[in-house]
């Protein structure tokens, strides 16, 4: 794994692209692009922020601004085959959950750790980022602080309650034509193209329940249930994709660990509260988990109050 930094100059326009880059290569030929928005003060804990599934690093870029406002670093990446990793996602491509957990993760965890050596480090995931958030920390619990989740649930059939044979059909559909094509070419529920070892992964979660990415060998089930870092755990009344009932169930699974819940509804500040559009509301989520990170990953009152 190798990284290299590159700063843009202090006049370089506003926006996602202006950010600061590491580039991060976890294995021959596969490079990933991270976007750092550091705080005024190094030793400010960090923010790294994974994406949904099809989503690409820059969505996130107004939760990376309300971040840093809070006073955090925060820093964001493109999953493999995404946005702007290398190469870009094509039939051929053959990877799963296993290489996103496994051999991107800790490299990028690696690099925003030594781009901020001494900060804690906290991972935000967003749906398939927030299940990959839980995989590595549960694998490598040493490198991370604290995980904040939104929108991420179990994709387990019987988790969606009375929307259970929509889920499991439509995911296992998924599932198939992933298997048979080597890849999704983009609609129902999942409106992007993904890699098929990906979507083949995700459709055994939900089938099964179990964590059991294709070629690992590490029993992820037992490692979740025995995570103890810190977790601050989100859902939305309006997302269809991650119900309350899937959140609920993923902290279940999640025996060992000291969880902060919110769930959002219309009596919070948060207007936006489906699966994706609840970014147009980062001024609201982003000093909710700087209060969750600064109250020792407890959230005080009136925190608590704006964002419920």
């Amino acid at each position: 794994m190798t990284t290299e930094s590159t700063r843009p100059a202090p006049s370089s326009p506003s926006g996602f692209t202006a950010l600061e880059t590491l580039t991060v290569t976890p294995e021959a030929g596969v490079t990933l692009t991270v976007r750092v928005a550091p705080a005024a003060d190094p030793t400010a804990p960090v923010v790294l922020v994974l994406p949904a599934m099809a989503m690409k690093a820059k969505f996130y870029f107004p939760l990376l601004t309300a971040l840093r406002a809070a006073g955090l670093s925060a820093a964001s990446v493109d999953l493999r085959g995404q946005g702007e990793a290398r190469p870009a996602l094509d039939p051929a491509s053959r990877f799963g959950y296993r290489e996103l957990v496994e051999t991107d993760l800790p490299a990028v965890v690696d690099a925003v750790a030594a781009r901020f050596p001494g900060a804690p480090l906290h991972l935000f995931g967003h749906s398939l980022g927030g299940q990959l958030a839980v995989l590595h920390t549960a694998r490598c619990p040493d490198t991370v602080r604290g995980v904040v989740l939104i929108g991420t649930g179990s994709v387990w059939w019987r988790a969606f309650g009375p929307r259970w044979f929509e889920a499991l059909w439509k995911i296992q559909t998924i599932g198939v034509r992933s298997w048979w094509a080597g890849h999704w070419p983009g609609g129902m529920l999942i409106g992007g193209p993904m890699a098929g070892r990906v979507m083949t992964d995700w459709a055994r979660h939900s089938r099964t329940g179990r964590y059991r990415p294709a070629g690992s060998s590490v029993r992820y089930d037992d490692l979740v249930a025995a995570l103890e870092r810190p977790l601050l755990v989100i859902s939305l009344d309006e997302d269809p994709l991650g119900p309350r009932s899937t959140v609920d169930h993923l902290c279940r699974r999640l025996r060992s660990a000291a969880i902060t819940r919110l769930h959002l509804d219309a009596s919070s500040d948060v207007r936006h509260r489906d699966h994706f559009a609840w970014v147009k509301d980062s001024d609201v989520l982003g000093p909710t988990v700087a209060a969750w990170i600064a109250g020792d990953h407890r959230l005080p009152d009136g925190a608590a109050r704006r964002a419920r």
